[in-house]
């Protein structure tokens, strides 16, 4: 859930995880524990998950669906307008997805830790 009342801090976190979302290009995919880690909140997942959650109130355009949980699958689905659209915006990007799960996922992870170092 997301905060009921977040702080300056919670936005301004949420505003760096949209910020990194964005980075991640089409046809690639990341996950909520890099990103938190990446940002320096090591056990930070779930308030990735968050900012996620809040990302169509973002001012930009967020690509969410890149965003998956680290054994490939798309445990965000639930949040989007149709409960296949996460794997629909992937598949329009050229991934494979069978069962909520992304296919060649180690290949296609985009770690921010290396990516943009």
């Amino acid at each position: 859930m997301i905060p009921r009342n977040p702080t300056e801090a919670h936005r301004n976190f949420f505003q760096e995880v949209h910020d990194v979302v964005r980075l991640v290009p089409p046809g690639r995919v990341t996950t909520y524990g890099a990103i938190a880690h990446y940002l320096g909140a090591r056990r930070g997942a779930r308030m990735v998950g968050w900012a996620m959650m809040a990302s169509h109130t973002a001012n930009e355009y967020v690509p969410a669906h890149r965003v998956i949980n680290r054994n490939g699958q798309l445990t965000g689905r639930q949040h989007f307008a149709t409960p296949t659209a996460m794997q629909e915006a992937l598949e329009a990007e050229g991934l494979v997805v069978i069962d909520d799960e992304v296919q060649d996922f180690q290949r296609l992870f985009w770690d921010p830790a290396t990516e943009l170092e």
